[in-house]
């Protein structure tokens, strides 16, 4: 990203703006350019070397990582061998760039929600719910009609692809969340 900031002091983007600043209209040939320090943290600061500027921050689109609950693995279709990362509660599944489970290179498989996995960590169970995609989604060979429970090695197939669903959480483990301790 390349920040620039006006004689004003407004912060704007040079990519989208160009030289001229959208708040005031003052060009950039009279300002320095400024670039953003990386971060982990929430909060950063953006700085210019003038000893009269000011320090000005931005915040980070993340909050953390969202653990993983489990996975689904290509094992026959365009993206065998590609494995899928799936998030507690509801993980859409199709092609578009949308979905948080993206499928590319099978046309059989919607392009907006062919089918949903959906890990409740209260209960710490899977289910396979079908999508309102055109497609069937099948279960073990069965096609899908209403929400049917995961379990370990299940073999889910859209279009012309299988997927080998496996859990991390569950029974035997929970990624534990300090805000849910009582102790």
């Amino acid at each position: 990203m390349s920040l620039a900031r006006c004689i004003n002091g407004h912060m704007y983007s040079t990519r989208k703006h160009g030289t001229t600043c959208p708040y005031c209209n003052v060009s950039m040939e009279q300002t320095p350019k400024v670039e953003p320090k990386k971060s982990v943290n929430k909060m950063s600061t953006v700085s210019n070397t003038n000893d009269d500027a000011k320090t000005m921050a931005y915040w980070d689109d993340r909050d953390g990582i969202e653990p993983v609950v489990g996975w689904l693995v290509c094992i026959e279709g365009a993206q065998r061998g590609q494995d899928y990362r799936i998030r507690t509660e509801k993980n859409f599944i199709g092609r578009s760039e949308e979905m948080h489970i993206q499928i590319n290179g099978d046309n059989g498989i919607s392009r907006r929600n062919h089918a949903i996995i959906s890990y409740n960590p209260i209960q710490r169970n899977f289910f396979l719910i079908p999508g309102d995609g055109a497609g069937l989604v099948y279960h073990n060979n069965e096609a899908v009609y209403t929400p049917v429970e995961l379990t370990a090695y299940d073999v889910i197939q859209m279009g012309k692809s299988k997927f080998l669903f496996i859990p991390l959480c569950g029974i035997h483990f929970e990624w534990e969340n300090d805000e849910k301790k009582e102790w």
